[in-house]
């Protein structure tokens, strides 16, 4: 799946939706909201959630979730609640509850105000389901010059793969395909001519598991991969799994999946008149060129990095992380054996460019992401510069750094046994973390010395 820059989805979505100050688009007015998460001045003050209540209903406020839980910051409980838009005095009823709460912190998509608020973004990973309705484009949705914009049979087919993954919901089986003969037979014809150039062109560590995802996928000239199949193999490899998609998204809904391990992947496949090209994304795209890599654990976690990084992030941040990503997960070069070699989905899915990214013809940079986010870059054809790293574990140490030099008040951590982010603000979050990272220490060094 891929991404637009805010400047492109701007274009690409023009009389479509109502870009906010976060850089976001927003579905139907309902969806929008603003996130406070809050506590008493007195740890554990009998009455303090009705008391808090009773603010939001004077002010006529409506909430749309309500959630306690024990605070991570200071003795006692927290609570969490979603303020619906264009319900009654949000204003006031925020000032009133910033003059009793012990602690107040604001999340919010497009509310503004002298408090520091950071963009929404989710939570748990069940909050992805948000996204389901904030596409920048849906099925039958083609432009004029898009191969099958005449053909009503393949817009009806877009739109059918487009209403299976918008319908979808998160801890739902992945939706199964019975792809057409035509449509495997397009596969087949991309799948034929990509593997020829695998070994030669290809980084180490996809071809290290392409030949797993043959055996364990279905991966075969003559059928199309199921997700649940795919996804189900990153998951015993990395964590990583894959979760259907209507359209693009913007950049920050689509970065903020990889913070939990997870990859918007589109089902429908190019058309079949041209089966070496497509306008975008499809599934030739996402798990030719995508999948593989997700099963390694170093690739794996760089990506992750990259979408933690992008929570809460300014807009200006959200764009270099976003054109990071296209330099490396999309059209990234390593050095391998002395050797450069591709690992980027946009090279790994496309014959043409496949060829073209390790000849003389293109310039070659260094991949930093402090640079390589300000780079800027043609969508519609091949690019004339490319990024190269060292590693992925060189990568992913670089843009941990780069992180750190994005303006929020906070940390966040992804926590794979609730599956949720956890947001580090507090010295007490702090010395629970590193009582963590005490025993595992002492675990590794007492089996080390086992050893």
């Amino acid at each position: 799946m891929e991404m637009l820059t805010p400047t492109q989805e701007e274009m690409f979505t023009k009389n479509k939706r109502k870009l906010n100050h976060a850089g976001s688009y927003e579905g139907p007015d309902t969806s929008k909201s603003t996130w406070l998460l809050f506590s008493p001045a007195t740890p554990d003050e009998a009455g303090s959630l009705a008391r808090f209540l009773s603010i939001f209903s004077s002010h006529g406020v409506n909430l749309n979730h309500i959630e306690s839980r024990s605070s991570a910051r200071r003795p006692g409980y927290e609570f969490m609640v979603e303020c619906e838009h264009g319900s009654g005095n949000f204003g006031a009823a925020l000032e009133e509850l910033t003059q009793i709460a012990g602690y107040l912190n604001v999340i919010s998509r497009n509310y503004k105000d002298n408090i520091s608020t950071v963009p929404w973004f989710p939570r748990r990973i069940r909050d992805l389901d948000r996204f389901a309705s904030q596409i920048l484009s849906y099925g039958a949705e083609l432009d004029s010059d898009h191969p099958g914009f005449t053909d009503p049979v393949y817009r009806d087919r877009r739109k059918y793969f487009a209403d299976i993954a918008f319908n979808y919901r998160h801890g739902q089986p992945l939706p199964h395909v019975d792809y057409t003969k035509e449509e495997t037979q397009t596969w087949g014809a991309v799948f034929k001519k990509l593997t020829e150039l695998y070994p030669t062109h290809a980084c180490k560590e996809h071809n290290h598991v392409f030949p797993l995802m043959i055996e364990n996928c279905g991966y075969r000239e003559d059928n199309i991969p199921q997700l649940e199949d795919v996804s189900n193999f990153l998951k015993d490899c990395t964590g990583f799994t894959l979760r259907p998609v209507a359209g693009l998204l913007s950049s920050r809904d689509f970065l903020a999946g990889l913070a939990f391990r997870v990859f918007h992947s589109t089902q429908y496949i190019r058309h079949h008149s041209r089966p070496l090209y497509t306008p975008e994304p499809d599934v030739c795209h996402e798990l030719l060129g995508h999948a593989p890599l997700f099963a390694d654990p170093a690739f794996a976690q760089f990506s992750q990095e990259i979408g933690l990084a992008s929570l809460g992030a300014p807009d200006d941040f959200i764009e270099k992380l976003a054109t990071c990503f296209w330099f490396t997960v999309e059209f990234g070069l390593c050095r391998q054996e002395g050797q450069l070699k591709a690992f980027g989905a946009g090279l790994l899915s496309s014959f043409g460019e496949l060829q073209y990214c390790l000849s003389d013809k293109p310039e070659l940079r260094e991949f930093e992401p402090s640079v390589t986010g300000e780079q800027k870059y043609p969508i519609t054809e091949y690019q004339p510069v490319y990024f190269v790293a060292q590693s992925f574990e060189s990568a992913k140490e670089k843009m941990i750094k780069f992180a750190q030099t994005i303006p929020r008040e906070f940390g966040v951590r992804y926590n794979p046994y609730t599956q949720s982010i956890d947001i580090l603000d507090s010295p007490r979050q702090m010395t629970d973390l590193l009582k963590q990272i005490r025993t595992e220490m002492e675990l590794l060094l007492g089996t080390m010395e086992k050893l």
